[in-house]
C-alpha cells in the first residue's frame, strides 16, 4: 500500500547567537518559543523550538544556535527557502513590519502568489505568502495580533544535487503529488492545510556547504507510532538507508538522505511539547532528557543566558 505523509512536520536549522535567534523568531516574527531544550547529540548547545501557541506539527522551525560557528552556503542538497503562511490581508502589515525592522525584502511571483522574500539575521532564507487554508495563530506577542500573525509553514523551496530523483522520492516515497510546473519549478502538494507546498527547484547550482545560515533537515509527518514503524520499512523498501529510531522526547525520529542529497526525517505527530509543560508556561525553562539530567547544573552555566523580550 502506498504512504502519504500529510506534510512538514518542521525544520531545523543552524544559526549564531541563541539571542539574535530569538529576538527575530519571537521580537520580530512574533512566533512562541514553545521549547528550549539542548542538542541530543551535543549537549553543550541549545536546540530551541518555535511555533504557533502548542507547537503542532507545521508550524515548528527548530535551530542549533552556535555562536561562533563557521557561516554555511545555502545551495544544491538543502532547504533553500522556508515559506510562512499569513492571513489573507496581512501582506502589507508584514511589509509595513518588516520595514520597521530594517529587514529588506523583495517580492516575487509563483504559480500566481505573491511571495515577500527577506533573510533573517544568519542567513537563512525565508519568504511569507498569504493563504486561506490552515488556523489562525491565537498566539500574540508584541503588536501581532491573530488576524495577521503567521499561522506555521506554506511549505518550502528544495534545492537539490538531482532533482529528478529528489521529484521521484517525494512521489513515489513520500506520496506528494505533483501540481504544477513552472520555469525552474516543479510543485508538489501533501494532504494537511498547513506545511503542504513543495516547491523544487528543476535546475541545480553551487553545492550547499553546511554551517550557520543554512537548514540542517526537513522532517516528514507520521501519524503515530505505528505509523512511524511502517515509514521506516517502507523508506527502506525503497532503497532509501534508514536510521533506527531516535527518541527526541517530543517526537521520534528516523533519517535518510535522499538522493539529492537533502536529509529528511520523518517524525510522529505525537507525544508534541505539552507532556512536560503546560500550555501556559511552553517555553520558559530549560528542559532536558532524562539521560542529561544529571548535568543540569553544569549545562546551565555553559550555555548562554537567553531572554524571549518584545521588541516593539
Amino acid at each position: 500500500m502506498k504512504k502519504h505523509t500529510s506534510g512538514i512536520h518542521h525544520i531545523t536549522a543552524i544559526v549564531g547567537h541563541p539571542q539574535e535567534n530569538i529576538d527575530f523568531y519571537a521580537g520580530v516574527l512574533g512566533l512562541r518559543l514553545v521549547k528550549q531544550t539542548i542538542n541530543f547529540d551535543d549537549p553543550g548547545t541549545y536546540h530551541l523550538y518555535f511555533g504557533e501557541e502548542n507547537g503542532k506539527p507545521g508550524t515548528i522551525i527548530t535551530f542549533f544556535p552556535w555562536a561562533d560557528a563557521y557561516k554555511g552556503r545555502i545551495g544544491d542538497g538543502q532547504v533553500g527557502v522556508t515559506t510562512y503562511v499569513v492571513p489573507v490581508g496581512a501582506m502589507n502589515y508584514w511589509k509595513e513590519r518588516l520595514t520597521k525592522f530594517n529587514i529588506n525584502f523583495n517580492e516575487a511571483v509563483r504559480y500566481g502568489e505573491t511571495y515577500v522574500q527577506f533573510d533573517d539575521p544568519h542567513g537563512l532564507h525565508l519568504e511569507i505568502v498569504e493563504h486561506a487554508s490552515g488556523e489562525e495563530n491565537n498566539w500574540t506577542f508584541g503588536n501581532i495580533t491573530k488576524e495577521v500573525a503567521i499561522k506555521g509553514f506554506g511549505g518550502a523551496i528544495l534545492y537539490s544535487s538531482r532533482p529528478e530523483e529528489t521529484a521521484a522520492t517525494l512521489v513515489d516515497v513520500m506520496g506528494l503529488e505533483i501540481v504544477g510546473q513552472e520555469g525552474d519549478y516543479t510543485r508538489f502538494k501533501s494532504t494537511a492545510d498547513i506545511g503542504n507546498i513543495i516547491d523544487l527547484k528543476m535546475t541545480t547550482g553551487v553545492r550547499g556547504r553546511m554551517g550557520v545560515g543554512t537548514v540542517h533537515h526537513i522532517a516528514w509527518r507520521a501519524d503515530d507510532n505505528q505509523d512511524h514503524l511502517e515509514w521506516q520499512q517502507y523508506a527502506m523498501d525503497h532503497g532509501q538507508h534508514v536510521t533506527e529510531i531516535k527518541d527526541r522526547n517530543y517526537f521520534n525520529s528516523i533519517y535518510f538522505r535522499e538522493s539529492g542529497e537533502i536529509l529528511f526525517e520523518v517524525a510522529t505527530d505525537p507525544p508534541g511539547f505539552g507532556h512536560d509543560e503546560t500550555p501556559e508556561t511552553l517555553g520558559s525553562e530549560l528542559k532536558l532528557p532524562i539521560q542529561y539530567e544529571h548535568l543540569r547544573e553544569r549545562l546551565k552555566q555553559s550555555l548562554i543566558p537567553i531572554d524571549v523580550r518584545p521588541l516593539d
